[in-house]
């Protein structure tokens, strides 16, 4: 049987089909080909359009089957990974109410305060986990107050996957890890939160019908499957938000393991078996793909909204040719970026700062010896940097990861990120050949039984390197010496 991943990104739609038999990956594709728009009609805003989704989603499978690397009859079962955290509105007729606000979205913060206040903290943090902060729900209560004419015809609440997988099926329904994430799930009672959705005055029948993350989620239908090339009836089995299915492509699964991402935003991505969470909500949890009322697996996340964006804007504004280019001139500074530094915090509210937006700076340039080189180096020290922040915030709440896995992808395809992400945080990578779409595959492949368990479909996972660090009180002066000017530049926002 072939297996069809789809990776719902914030730059792309990328795509895998695995052979469940020799766990060969046959052929991958990503659509578009530059990166997607984020729409920002105000500061704070980022919206994207879920029919320019489906469309790049088409397009995407389209585009794999042109390889010509397998018989497109043949796929038996889909899975999905998408961005976490936007708010898809549909009416009756699954038509598209609004643009998504998508993760980065900064607006829905006072009504995520206000929640937050009205239920209590105590409360909010035993049951939910978390601050409802500017997750789905609170976007949610955004459009209730300041688009009532759209959220009366409101039929149902997706998340971004929970969308594509309509779109394929005519289906609508989610599961208890997407609702976590959206924080409409209740921990405590195994049911959605009667607080949450008291203090916002939503009505339970928006949700969709809840199903259990690996299981049919619809039969893809006649004129999809006719528009795609996909047999009729080929059943959604999995489908998980980007951060949980990058851990389950890394087969993080069990308490103690830890994955990272480094895309658009970045991800430390840890496992727990407690209802763990952070006073502060600065690092939040949700419901991991395995997460059972019986069995607890909570996943532990650590978010920094501006890491590969920030990554991209400087090469942009700088009219760098590509990423490769970009990483050797970075290669030829020496560590520290010769005193320049760059907090890169320019992609809405972070939650490492209680949801505050503090934006990007480029900080102590000197005009006569820094140039685009410095800067290049300097935006990936300060994510790398960025990173231990957080992962101290994680420590604070006994999650002290001895090793982490990551895709050798994005941020860690540099090796300038790679040395300074290993040696700032102390704790060696394991760079694994994964993807989110390979991962999405996989999950299918369990979803539908085709593999028996994790262990059966992550056979063939080996890593291709370890990095350890090597320069790591080098980098502990240098992280220091960051971190004074970040909480210096902190004291006045």
């Amino acid at each position: 049987m072939l297996l069809l991943g789809i990776d719902l990104g914030t730059s792309s739609i990328k795509i895998a089909v695995a052979d469940a038999d020799s766990h060969k990956v046959l052929a991958t594709a990503q659509y578009p080909d530059t990166e997607a728009v984020i729409t920002a009609r105000q500061p704070g805003w980022a919206e994207q359009s879920p029919e320019t989704w489906w469309e790049h989603v088409q397009q995407a499978i389209r585009r794999a089957h042109a390889s010509g690397a397998y018989d497109p009859s043949e796929i038996g079962a889909i899975g999905i990974a998408y961005q976490m955290h936007g708010l898809v509105l549909v009416d009756r007729e699954q038509r598209v109410l609004r643009d998504s606000i998508i993760w980065c979205d900064s607006r829905a913060v006072p009504y995520g305060d206000m929640a937050f206040e009205t239920i209590g903290e105590a409360r909010s943090l035993e049951r939910l986990l978390n601050s409802p902060g500017n997750f789905t729900a609170a976007k949610l209560a955004w459009v209730k107050a300041q688009e009532p004419s759209i959220y009366e015809k409101i039929d149902k609440v997706l998340l971004p996957g929970d969308f594509i997988s309509m779109r394929l099926t005519g289906e609508a329904t989610t599961h208890i890890s997407a609702l976590s994430e959206g924080i409409f799930w209740d921990f405590k009672e195994d049911r959605l939160s009667s607080d949450v959705f008291g203090v916002f005055g939503f009505d339970e029948r928006m949700i969709p019908e809840v199903r259990p993350l690996f299981s049919s989620h619809g039969e893809v239908k006649p004129d999809v499957a006719a528009a795609l090339r996909l047999r009729p009836g080929i059943p959604v089995t999995y489908k998980a938000g980007d951060q949980p299915n990058n851990a389950l492509s890394l087969n993080v699964l069990e308490p103690g393991e830890v994955a990272a991402t480094a895309g658009t935003s970045g991800v430390i991505y840890g496992v727990s078996d407690r209802l763990t969470y952070d006073p502060g909500s600065r690092v939040n949890s949700f419901a991991h793909v395995n997460y059972r009322p019986d069995a607890k697996r909570v996943g532990v996340l650590l978010c920094i909204n501006g890491t590969g964006i920030l990554n991209r804007w400087i090469k942009d504004m700088t009219g760098g040719r590509d990423y490769r280019t970009l990483n050797e001139a970075a290669a030829a500074i020496r560590p520290g970026s010769e005193g320049l530094s760059v907090l890169p915090f320019g992609n809405g509210a972070e939650r490492i700062f209680h949801n505050k937006i503090i934006g990007a700076q480029v900080l102590d340039a000197d005009l006569n010896v820094h140039g685009a080189a410095h800067l290049y180096r300097a935006g990936q020290e300060g994510i790398a940097f960025s990173f231990r922040y957080g992962l101290d915030i994680m420590r604070e709440n006994g999650m002290n990861p001895t090793i982490i896995r990551a895709g050798h992808a994005n941020m860690f395809l540099s090796p300038v990120f790679t040395e300074a992400f290993v040696n700032a945080t102390g704790v060696p990578v394991e760079l694994y050949n994964s993807d989110g779409s390979v991962g999405a595959s996989l999950g299918a492949g369990m979803g539908v039984g085709v593999f028996k368990n994790a262990k059966e479909a992550f056979a063939g996972l080996k890593p291709l390197s370890l990095v350890e660090p090597h320069r790591a009180t080098e980098y502990e002066g240098l992280y220091r010496r960051w971190k004074e000017k970040l909480e210096f530049f902190l004291k006045y926002k």
